[in-house]
């Protein structure tokens, strides 16, 4: 019987060991480091680490707002710190971490950073600040008739071969929202290479709630209250519906893209309800979150 002739992988150099390990992925590095004291130092080393942060960390963090996070003593403590805690970047109107256990960038663009249509209009929208809130100011709907928010993102500042979701995040204000329940948005997510460019919309109930209750009355007071309101009618395209956050928000999925290489130029997202006609009020906008789809 033949004995087995592999590679008996405690005898080689510990530094052979840690470029090994930065082929894998950051799971794998914490993973092999329980099977020995060996395999524990070089995971630990700062050549895994710094395989698994993105080729652009520097000039990312060097735009934030805060102390640098690159006075930290190894790469592996700077990885964790992006993934736990976020860096704030461009006057503090973004955004950036790292998903774990991918090391995929994650942004978030504030209501700063955003396009709202008469957002500097005080009668139509007001900018507070809320301590739920990871950004100074968000913007709070006071009246409108119609909403129109657009996000701009760069998709050569994502990760490669990466499909990405971008998510409207929102909440109510304390005496709740108006005019929402009413008619769905309509929400878009496609890249910026000209007018020919047409995106594949969605329709989004941001207070299904409150369409709950308008759908009950139209059943008590018949057709006449449905004709005054103008409901919408039963329609065959794709809904989404909220789903609360575990920050104190919600959020909404806009639509999804694959970043190939980061050369489509801008990713454009955009939220309208624009058809109905009706006056809205109520509606906070923290932002538009973008991060992977499904990593693991």
């Amino acid at each position: 019987m033949e004995e087995w002739s592999g590679v008996d992988f405690y005898v080689l150099p510990e530094g052979c060991i840690s470029r090994i390990l930065s082929l894998t992925s950051p799971r794998d590095a914490c993973r092999s480091s329980v099977v020995s004291s060996v395999f524990r130092w070089a995971a630990e080393s700062d050549i895994v680490w710094e395989k698994f942060l993105p080729s652009d960390y520097r000039e990312v963090i060097s735009r934030s707002v805060s102390p640098s996070p690159l006075l930290l003593s190894s790469k592996k403590e700077l990885y964790f710190r992006l993934c736990n805690t976020r860096v704030f970047i461009d006057d503090g109107n973004k955004s950036f971490a790292l998903e774990k256990w991918s090391g995929k960038k994650c942004y978030m663009l504030g209501a700063r950073e955003l396009t709202i249509v008469l957002a500097d209009t005080p009668r139509n929208w007001k900018w507070r600040s809320l301590p739920e809130s990871r950004f100074s100011e968000v913007a709070e709907l006071v009246s409108v008739s119609s909403l129109e928010i657009q996000g701009k993102m760069e998709t050569s500042m994502l990760s490669p071969k990466t499909t990405y979701a971008a998510y409207f995040v929102f909440k109510f204000g304390e005496r709740g929202a108006f005019g929402l329940e009413f008619h769905p948005a309509e929400v878009s997510v496609r890249f910026v290479r000209g007018c020919e460019d047409e995106a594949e919309s969605r329709d989004v109930y941001l207070d299904p709630v409150g369409g709950q209750r308008r759908q009950r009355r139209a059943g008590i007071f018949g057709s006449s209250l449905s004709n005054m309101l103008r409901l919408p009618a039963t329609t065959s395209r794709r809904q989404e519906l909220r789903t609360e956050r575990g920050d104190g928000w919600m959020e909404t999925e806009m639509g999804e893209f694959f970043n190939d290489r980061g050369e489509d130029g801008e990713v454009e997202m955009s939220l309208t309800e624009v058809k109905g006609g009706n006056w809205k009020a109520g509606l906070i906008v923290e932002g538009i979150e973008l991060r992977p789809k499904e990593s693991k």
